[in-house]
């Protein structure tokens, strides 16, 4: 579990393909606080530290994981957002974040706004039903808050602090990124089925 607050920025090392995996090297600092097995977001990502040094961290994405995300993008000299799981004990600044991607969305549009930023972004419509005005949103394992929902795409409103600690500034019309609807909605559609 996470809180959709990126930790750090880390710098891809190595991404190799092995037939359906892709192995990934990672350069951070907070691979220090990594052991081998732990759960660490990359990029919204929920995935397992293969290896863990001072320096960096390796983990591993396979098919499911390529066929869902952007990770099978990622190349040498990628910078992602980085996330250790949750203590128990840890303050939830954002949301509660699985790390279990539901789905791809694509920036369509983008406006500056006072030093701010307001992008649009679509989706399948089978994951933007999920999302509401004022609710959470997990974007590249940043949990930020849904501005307004169409029938398949919505928008969302980057403070210059988010663009200042993740690789937000980066984005451009036609950027792909990792989307995780709040868990909470599903939970609900599921009951309200079984009824």
């Amino acid at each position: 579990m996470f809180t959709g607050i990126v930790a750090e920025r880390g710098t891809v090392k190595k991404a190799k393909r092995k037939g359906d995996l892709l192995e990934l090297g990672i350069q951070a600092a907070i691979a220090r606080e990594l052991e081998v097995g732990d759960s660490v977001a990359v990029n919204g990502v929920c995935l397992t530290a293969t290896k863990a040094s001072r320096r960096g961290f390796s983990t591993e994405a396979m098919k499911e994981t390529l066929d869902r995300t952007s990770l099978g993008s990622l190349r040498r000299g990628s910078v992602v957002h980085l996330e250790l799981a949750a203590k128990l004990s840890d303050r939830i600044g954002g949301h509660l974040v699985q790390g279990h991607v539901d789905s791809v969305a694509r920036v369509v549009r983008m406006q500056e706004e006072g030093g701010a930023r307001r992008v649009w972004l679509q989706a399948s419509e089978e994951v933007v039903k999920y999302l509401v005005p004022k609710g959470s949103v997990t974007l590249d394992g940043v949990s930020l808050t849904v501005v307004e929902v169409g029938p398949s795409s919505f928008e969302i409103a980057l403070i210059p602090h988010t663009l200042e600690v993740t690789n937000f500034n980066e984005l451009e019309v036609g950027s792909v990124m990792n989307l995780e609807v709040d868990v909470l909605a599903k939970y609900v559609e599921k009951l309200l089925e079984r009824r």
